[in-house]
């Protein structure tokens, strides 16, 4: 849309004499009418003949605010000629005349006359008055200062902008301006006349947003409300998870269940024993995953599917977690009360090994910048080192326990790790401060939100927790559905602006629910063996994979997408590819 412009047409403009614009500047009503509009200056209610004529089924859109609305778009998106017949048939004008003489003023910078003339529309809020005047008399104040009429704007901010008491500090602000010599000696250039007429659009930009709709109608309205229905619209559509759908204004949105990842397209069968823990990088072209084999393993995701990087070895006992560092070019194993080991996803090479005598680790992470990483310690602590494995800090009590996640927030100012059994620990590592999540069921694990915003809490109740962590902790929603008896079950966030939530579970199938509402939209058959974790790949809302107990990763697309990922060699690495088990 841009800025506010004089974007109206000449017959839509004031055709008012020199004296006519004199009396009206004096406080005087002019009663004639103008070309183009209709009744007198005062921006009273614009009512149709008939009063409140409404147009739509549903009889609430008022017909005159509609036309407005529509001429105002059409002036914005330079069909001048347009909305001045728009204008014209209806009879329902865009201003009042005396709305439009304000504008003009404005934008001409005749500054005397606007204040005047805008005590003239018709306001009744004071406060409303004195914050436009302070505007349009700060204008007159700077382009004086700007034409080094530094003692008329001197006598403009004492007896004209000061006895409004609007905002003192901005006052003291502007006088400043009056002895500052770097503001008083700039030299004048060709330039300068067009960066006021751009200042002066601004003004009334800014203008519009001080005074009621009814009299300036914002810019960008017709806009807003359109956007407003598209996004409700998408929000209330349960299978959303598309960036190329595009929503159109021809029909009503609706998504279908294909939008979902239900499809297994590969079999991934390269560890050789339960597979742990899965996570795909932030840039989603990576897919890691670790085992109780004790190794890991670095996928790539390919256009023809997901394919062996490397095989990392070098673990002593099963893996329990990994961790990527914020590029993505380096990647964390965590042994099962064992070591961290920091390895290179370009070549696969172990890079670090970080251990503490006598103590095992529990869980990795990164700070956001790549710096340091962290790590739970089965003594219940938790540690920050550096790089190259000199420890910086460490908590220590209860901070973590020896089956554990740990996260770190986005802006690298809080920890997050399970303390008790039902107890999760938001530790403020600047200010030291600690918040707590307190649950009644014991706590299995748990996953933190791209923005950081929000945490996904397994229970051993079978629930899943949403948890709002900005300020004091807030039980949002619940999800229910899955099985989980025994063992560590993970779930994540996932698809489009993380709509989604997916799982795990002991009864070998991939659960899906709706964030927002927490209906249960999918159950993916598929395993032979308990689901342990699920990872939604963060670049491509229909990629969904899931780590077994049954040795396999399943990596889930699209319906329409099984025919496209077709193997161009023969199958290596463990990989296999599937055809069939579409789903009803």
């Amino acid at each position: 849309m841009g800025g506010v412009e004089d974007d109206e047409p000449a017959s839509k403009r004031m055709k008012l004499s020199s004296e006519e614009l004199r009396r009206l500047s004096n406080g005087s009503t002019i009663k004639e009418t103008v070309a183009g509009s209709s009744g007198d200056l005062m921006a009273r209610p614009l009512q149709s003949e008939g009063g409140e004529e409404v147009v739509g089924s549903k009889g609430v859109i008022k017909k005159v605010e509609f036309v407005r609305i529509i001429a105002k778009a059409l002036y914005s998106l330079g069909y001048i000629k347009s909305g001045a017949h728009l204008e014209e048939e209806s009879g329902i004008p865009l201003h009042s005349s005396v709305v439009n003489v304000f504008r003009r003023q404005i934008l001409e910078g005749n500054w005397d006359e606007s204040v005047v003339t805008l005590h003239n529309i018709g306001l009744t809020d004071e406060k409303t008055i004195k914050s436009a005047s302070f505007l349009i008399l700060e204008q007159k104040f700077l382009q004086l200062l700007d034409e080094e009429k530094v003692m008329d704007a001197l006598k403009t901010l004492r007896t004209e902008i000061a006895p409004l008491s609007v905002d003192n500090s901005r006052v003291r602000e502007l006088s400043s301006y009056i002895v500052s010599p770097s503001y008083c000696s700039s030299v004048r250039s060709p330039k300068q006349d067009t960066l006021r007429a751009r200042s002066r659009s601004k003004l009334l930009e800014e203008l519009q947003k001080l005074l009621p709709p009814t009299v300036m109608i914002p810019e960008g309205r017709l806009e807003h409300l359109v956007e407003q229905a598209l996004v409700l619209q998408r929000d209330a559509c349960m299978f959303h998870n598309s960036l190329d759908k595009e929503m159109s204004l021809y029909s009503d949105h609706q998504c279908g269940r294909d939008q979902i990842p239900s499809q297994a397209l590969q079999i991934l069968q390269a560890h050789n024993d339960e597979v742990w823990f899965l996570k795909f990088s932030h840039d989603g072209k990576y897919l890691a995953s670790s085992s109780n084999d004790q190794s890991a393993i670095i996928w790539e995701v390919l256009e023809t599917g997901v394919s062996l990087k490397h095989k990392l070895s070098g673990h002593h006992k099963p893996l329990s977690s990994v961790s990527w560092s914020p590029n993505d070019h380096q990647l964390l194993t965590c042994g099962s009360e064992e070591v961290i080991r920091r390895w290179d996803v370009s070549s696969g090479e172990c890079l670090h090994v970080y251990e503490k005598a006598g103590l095992g680790m529990v869980s990795c992470g990164w700070s956001p910048d790549g710096k340091w990483i962290f790590s739970g310690l089965n003594d219940k602590s938790i540690c920050m080192w550096e790089l190259d494995g000199k420890e910086l800090e460490c908590w220590k009590g209860h901070r973590t326990l020896k089956i554990s996640d740990l996260e770190i927030t986005g802006d690298g100012k809080h920890i997050i790790s399970i303390c008790r059994e039902t107890e999760i620990l938001l530790l403020d590592r600047e200010a030291k401060v600690e918040r707590f999540i307190e649950e009644d069921q014991p706590i299995t694990s748990f996953s933190l939100s791209r923005d950081s915003r929000f945490l996904l809490v397994n229970l051993l109740n079978q629930e899943i927790h949403l948890w709002n962590i900005e300020g004091d902790p807030k039980l949002v929603s619940k999800y229910r559905g899955h099985k989980r008896t025994r063992f560590v079950i993970r779930s994540c966030f996932g698809g489009l602006d993380e709509a989604f939530i997916a799982s795990g579970s002991e009864d070998s199938l991939v659960y899906i629910w709706h964030r927002g509402t927490g209906e249960l939209i999918e159950s993916l058959p598929g395993h032979s063996g308990a689901v342990n974790c699920v990872s939604w790949n963060p670049a491509n809302p229909h990629m969904l994979a899931s780590a077994s107990d049954d040795r396999t990763i399943r990596i889930w697309g699209l319906n329409n997408l099984s025919r496209s990922v077709k193997q161009k060699e023969p199958p290596s690495n463990g990989i296999h590819y599937c055809n069939g088990g579409t789903r009803d």
